[in-house]
């Protein structure tokens, strides 16, 4: 078998595209969440705490000013900011969060569904015939 007729093979079974789709949804969810905390969690949280933005903290390293911009203060230098870490941490927990509920909500309706029957498999007629010999000299 070539390996174009492998790719081919292996590209068109059901998993890869299912997975090449749940990566779409997911970069496009991950846009989703980013704005949500970004735009609505975070402001709010600054407002509790002052009206800070947490993006914008930094600690400089090369003794840049703290009045600068996060931006200004990267230019000058090295910088730890870990309020875009913060920012980006609490993204993450959010999102493992819905996707947690998703998972759950589907293993529920998985337990929901009945079982599909089991359908009974005829035994050849070699194999009862045999059954039936192994019986006979048992007794």
């Amino acid at each position: 078998m070539s390996m174009m007729q492998e790719f081919k093979d292996f590209a068109s079974k059901g998993n890869v595209v299912d997975l090449a789709v749940g990566v779409i949804i997911g970069a496009a969810f991950g846009k989703i969440v980013d704005s949500l905390v970004a735009d609505i969690v975070m402001p709010v949280i600054g407002k509790i705490f002052g009206g800070l933005d947490f993006s914008s903290y930094y600690l400089g390293l090369n003794g840049q000013a703290s009045g600068l911009s996060l931006v200004e203060a990267k230019k000058a230098g090295a910088v730890l900011a870990y309020g875009n870490f913060i920012t980006i941490a609490l993204n993450f927990l959010i999102l493992a969060f819905i996707i947690f509920q998703m998972v759950r909500l589907f293993n529920k309706m998985k337990k929901d569904q009945p079982a599909a029957p089991v359908a009974e498999v005829a035994t050849p007629e070699d194999v009862v015939l045999l059954r039936e010999i192994r019986d006979a000299l048992r007794k």
